[in-house]
């Protein structure tokens, strides 16, 4: 029995899909489940499972393809020469002689480590995973420390063919999907939007006291560390509160009020920025926020990130501290109205109490849409976030 291989339903928002590989060839076995080959949308990656045991026998859209929900990519045969094919070793691999028991051992151990898109990806690049550099939790390695190990790797370069400049190269490299969206949001929001940025600097003695003070017990009983974002998320939502607009959207000759706070928080990945949202972040505890920021750039950097996940929001939060970022105007997220900047942490020496203190100090940056923003909320807004941060009672308080 042979079956069609067709594109997944995709998600009303995205017309088409980029095949970007096949990870099978026809006359391979294939196990149920097993993906078969990526997809990229401009939003994330797909995969194709194989939807039971047998083997590939057509392959009908070739990588660098568009394509679309529905469209057939390929066919399987169901049976057992799928189990056959599988089973199957070739004399050469017969006389090899085998392993060791404890390398073959630690061999599996460090394959269960890990994640099917990190395996895939040393696989396919015919890697040893044993000499990358791992950055995840206990020594797990990422899809990103691939992906900066490929990096690394000397590339080769396309010869420029230019009379003028003889012996110089130049590299030419397609834009992913996902980047060609993040270029085209960023030219609309700058074509369709009055942006304006105010900046204000914040004081953030008290957070980081109150950080020193119980983070340890914080992530004893909770279960993830207490970092900044959280603080972040909480002061954004009481300054909100106070200037709705900033949390409104323009829909045509309307502007949409939203009495909901689902906050977008930008991630950056190997592919381009994500922002995946916290919904209903004013309902939700530090501990809360903390672990679906954490659990959202797991999976935006292991590609895994779901469509939903990125769909929505009424605010964003971007870090640009965390790359050495000292000050900068980010651009709106449309359509949303407003983006808050966070940077770089630095000690200035700052008069206080007629006195000159040396502080951790940051710059605040609110780019906003001055057709439905007026300058006076804006300043205002960041008033009552620098206010919030640098007494932090004032989120518990609501004041």
């Amino acid at each position: 029995m042979t079956t069609e291989i067709r594109v997944p339903q995709l998600p009303e928002s995205v017309a088409d899909a980029t095949l970007v590989a096949w990870h099978k060839q026809p006359g391979e076995a294939v196990k149920r489940d097993e993906n078969l080959a990526d997809l990229e949308t401009d939003k994330v990656v797909l995969e194709v499972p194989a939807p039971f045991n047998g083997v590939l026998r057509e392959i009908r859209i070739q990588s660098g393809s568009s394509v679309t929900s529905g469209q057939v990519l390929a066919v399987i045969e169901a049976g057992a020469q799928g189990a056959a094919a599988a089973a199957a070793i070739t004399p050469a691999a017969a006389a090899t002689p085998a392993p060791d028991k404890s390398a073959a051992q630690q061999k599996e151990t460090d394959a269960a480590k890990l994640s099917p898109a990190v395996r895939r990806l040393v696989e396919e690049n015919q890697l040893d995973a044993g000499r990358i550099p791992a950055s995840g939790r206990d020594g797990r390695l990422t899809k990103s420390d691939v992906v900066d190990y490929l990096g690394k790797q000397p590339a080769i370069p396309i010869q420029t063919p230019s009379a003028a400049h003889p012996g110089r190269a130049e590299q030419r490299v397609p834009m992913s999907r996902l980047r060609q969206r993040i270029a085209q949001r960023m030219v609309e929001a700058q074509a369709t939007q009055a942006l304006l940025t105010s900046f204000n600097e914040v004081d953030l003695t008290a957070v980081q006291e109150l950080r020193a003070r119980y983070k340890d017990k914080f992530e004893k009983e909770q279960g993830v560390k207490l970092g900044f974002m959280s603080f972040f998320v909480k002061a954004s939502i009481e300054a909100l509160k106070k200037f709705p607009a900033v949390n409104a959207s323009v829909d045509g000759t309307d502007i949409v009020h939203h009495d909901y706070y689902d906050m977008g928080v930008a991630v950056s990945t190997d592919r381009g920025l994500m922002v995946p949202i916290v919904r209903d972040a004013d309902r939700k505890s530090f501990a809360q926020i903390e672990k679906e920021i954490g659990a959202y750039a797991a999976k935006a950097r292991e590609g895994s990130i779901a469509i939903e996940d990125l769909t929505g929001g009424t605010f964003t939060i971007t870090n640009g501290g965390v790359f050495g970022s000292l000050m900068s105007t980010p651009i709106v997220n449309a359509p949303q109205s407003a983006i808050l900047g966070m940077h770089k942490i630095q000690e200035r020496p700052m008069v206080v109490a007629g006195q000159i203190a040396i502080r951790p100090m940051m710059y605040l940056a609110l780019t906003y849409d001055h057709r439905i923003i007026d300058g006076r909320e804006a300043v205002q807004f960041l008033v009552t976030v620098k206010e919030c941060l640098e007494d932090p009672g004032r989120i518990l308080l609501q004041i």
